[in-house]
């Protein structure tokens, strides 16, 4: 039995809903439209403000589509309603973020600032130089981001300069003693 397929979805007020033919679901609200094509075999149905997922047998590939299908769906719910958000610190002397135009910038230690073009559907909001915040409606696109953001400049563990995630911790090595 697949315990997150079986949860239902709640819908938030003023987020609707549309399920057509072969499993296309649009989710909209507030100008915000995210759609996808989910599997044919497992049955979506709208009830009312909730949303139920079936599948017609217990095969191994069924278990795993019904939660991932389930999964997808309810992000895209959230996304539409509240919407998704990665926040990211830059530490080590002299690196720096900023938001110009439709580009983020980096100054991470190379000897060239480094660019990211920043989608239509994307926020990214630069308060203080050392902090980045990605925000959006589809939740694998702003982790994307972030992650690609982070990877320009992982941190090191050394001296623990680079980009993180708000929280993440990064183990600390001893460095070099003498004799």
């Amino acid at each position: 039995m697949s315990r997150i397929g079986n949860k239902i979805i709640n819908i938030p007020a003023g987020v609707e809903v549309i399920i057509s033919e072969n499993n296309h679901v649009v989710v909209k609200a507030n100008k915000i439209e995210l759609s996808n094509d989910f599997n044919p075999l497992i049955k979506i149905t709208k009830e009312g403000s909730t949303i139920k997922l079936e599948r017609p047998n217990d095969l191994g590939f069924t278990r795993k589509i019904h939660g991932t299908t389930r999964a997808l769906l309810a992000n895209m719910v959230t996304g539409v309603g509240t919407g998704f958000k990665k926040q990211l610190e830059i530490q080590g002397v002299g690196y720096k973020a900023a938001v110009e135009g439709s580009r983020l910038v980096l100054n991470v230690g190379f000897s060239h600032p480094v660019y990211f073009e920043i989608s239509k559907t994307l926020k990214v909001e630069t308060p203080k130089p050392t902090d980045i915040i990605v925000s959006g409606s589809d939740k694998q696109e702003v982790g994307q981001f972030a992650a690609v953001v982070r990877a320009t400049c992982k941190p090191e563990p050394y001296k623990g300069k680079g980009i993180r995630y708000v929280g993440e911790t990064v183990r600390r090595k001893a460095g070099k003693t003498a004799k």
